[in-house]
């Protein structure tokens, strides 16, 4: 009895199973036009599927969803581990969905370029936000991308405004150049940081900081409020070195305590006002127009690489070039040619 019902367990879960599986785009869509957060998450789950047989399924979703976005606001937020995202991004969404906004968390996890894995950890620590019904909480890994973002980042964003998220907060890992890419694709760039890290004078360095249309001094309470102040105003010092921003914007500093609150409202009227304001003048969408424009040459970039690599004719002579690299018997740069030239279709017809 016992193995007859683990059996009828076992084929339970395999029907299951094959259902999600074959689950078609016309319900993913239904479901994400209903805001259901479990169609919005096999949708994220298939466009990040590296399977070739996925990606058109997963292309045809996100054209879908481009037209049923809500206007909304992109907000990228880094700082380096220790500043508080993740306590700080918790806060601010549990303020966000207290006025009545619908906040959307892409958190990009790092993973392991050894093991392929990924904490995704994100949902464990902002439990409180994780359980409203209106955030959603979606932890990527980043995988190999450039800089550690997740290499899908962009659809995931459109699949989330088309389920009725107003707000979208996207946390980079913090290192690399995942802060280059994250500032191609959102409205608003917030650099957190903390006093007595040692790292307040990064601030007169071109970089980061330079990238940032705020700075906000996290952790400012108790003993350390008096650092915070200081690191405000080496920060604010530091930042009038910068030219103002193509709409004008000069760059504030804020003081915040994510554990007490304080801070966090005004946080966030600065951000809608700079909204506000870009919308007013204009260079809002003409922001997002070039981000579009970048996004395409990506998609263009990648799927060229993915077809690359996946051509029979590459598959079979690469190692062989590798090889021959390896010897010196050919240099890099003349191997690439030589693949390149064997990837090219040289028929005009095909092209």
């Amino acid at each position: 009895m016992k193995k007859s019902a683990l059996k009828a367990r076992q084929e339970a879960a395999a029907r299951l199973q094959l259902r999600k599986e074959t689950v078609d785009n016309s319900a993913i869509i239904a479901g994400i036009a209903a805001s259901d957060t479990t169609a919005l998450s096999r949708a994220i789950t298939l466009i990040e599927s590296t399977r070739p047989e996925d990606e058109i399924r997963a292309g045809e979703l996100v054209e879908s969803c481009l037209n049923r976005a809500v206007p909304g606001i992109r907000v990228g937020i880094t700082g380096v581990p220790g500043a508080g995202k993740s306590t700080f991004i918790e806060t601010l969404g549990l303020y966000l969905v207290g006025q009545g906004h619908r906040v959307a968390i892409l958190a990009v996890d790092p993973s392991s370029s050894l093991s392929k894995g990924s904490i995704l950890g994100d949902k464990t620590r902002m439990q409180e936000l994780s359980r409203n019904p209106n955030a959603f909480i979606r932890p990527s890994p980043a995988g190999e991308s450039l800089g550690g973002v997740a290499r899908k980042t962009r659809e995931s964003i459109t699949l989330c405004e088309a389920a009725g998220f107003d707000i979208i907060l996207v946390e980079t890992v913090g290192v690399g150049q995942s802060e280059v890419a994250v500032h191609g694709m959102v409205d608003f760039f917030l650099l957190l940081k903390i006093a007595g890290a040692g790292d307040e004078l990064q601030g007169i360095k071109r970089g980061i900081v330079e990238m940032a249309d705020a700075v906000v001094i996290n952790k400012a309470d108790g003993p350390n409020l008096a650092a915070a102040e200081k690191a405000k105003g080496i920060f604010t010092s530091a930042l009038h070195l910068y030219p103002p921003k193509e709409n004008g914007w000069s760059p504030p500093v804020l003081l915040c305590s994510s554990t007490e609150g304080s801070g966090i409202a005004e946080t966030w009227q600065m951000i809608d006002d700079y909204a506000s304001s870009c919308r007013a003048d204009g260079s809002f969408e003409k922001k997002r127009d070039n981000q579009n424009i970048h996004w395409l040459k990506q998609r263009i970039e990648s799927a060229l690489t993915a077809d690359f690599y996946r051509n029979p004719k590459i598959q079979k002579a690469f190692q062989t070039f590798k090889d021959r690299v390896i010897r010196k018997d050919l240099s890099p740069t003349k191997a690439a040619h030589e693949l390149l030239e064997m990837y090219r279709p040289h028929d005009k017809g095909q092209l």
